[in-house]
């Protein structure tokens, strides 16, 4: 159990118009290979459909603490005190472009105010501002997106 200290955001490399289902992204991770990476947990806790939906993928409760239990395998090493969600999209013709609707840019918007109200210490980073992972996921920089939201406090200072 550890203090909730990040919120990290993801994509889920796929076409704009492509419908990604909660048992879907459930399978990219716990399947077994190579049909999946056969993690034992999912890496998010929460999917950000095209239409702004958020589905749950895995439980958590509302306290600042990460119980093992709500672990999810987002970012290697980093895991046991982040909350990790995702956004279906971030390719566009094979390619890792921002293909955020609408409706989802106001749903990450208000995910984040909400865990920022919630979590008054809680620290904002897309998966790309770690060390040595890729750097095109989430596709867009939330460092911007907190700038524009007013936020930029919220970006970890080691960045």
């Amino acid at each position: 159990m550890r203090p909730l200290k990040y919120l990290v955001i993801h994509c889920t490399y796929t076409e704009p118009d492509y419908h990604v289902t909660k048992e879907q992204v459930i399978d990219w991770h716990t399947a077994p290979k190579p049909i999946g990476r056969g993690w034992s947990r999912v890496g998010y806790t929460d999917l950000i459909q095209q239409d702004g939906t958020i589905i749950n993928l895995h439980p958590f409760d509302s306290d600042n603490i990460v119980d093992n239990w709500e672990i999810t395998n987002g970012v290697k090493g980093w895991n046991s005190y982040s909350r990790h969600i995702v956004y279906a999209g971030g390719k566009l013709q094979g390619r890792a472009v921002d293909t955020r609707t609408p409706q989802q840019v106001t749903s990450i918007k208000i995910y984040i105010e909400w865990m920022v109200r919630r979590y008054p210490d809680i620290e904002i980073l897309g998966h790309r501002d770690f060390p040595n992972v890729a750097k095109d996921c989430p596709c867009f920089s939330v460092r911007d997106l907190l700038d524009k939201m007013g936020l930029k406090e919220k970006f970890p200072t080691w960045k």
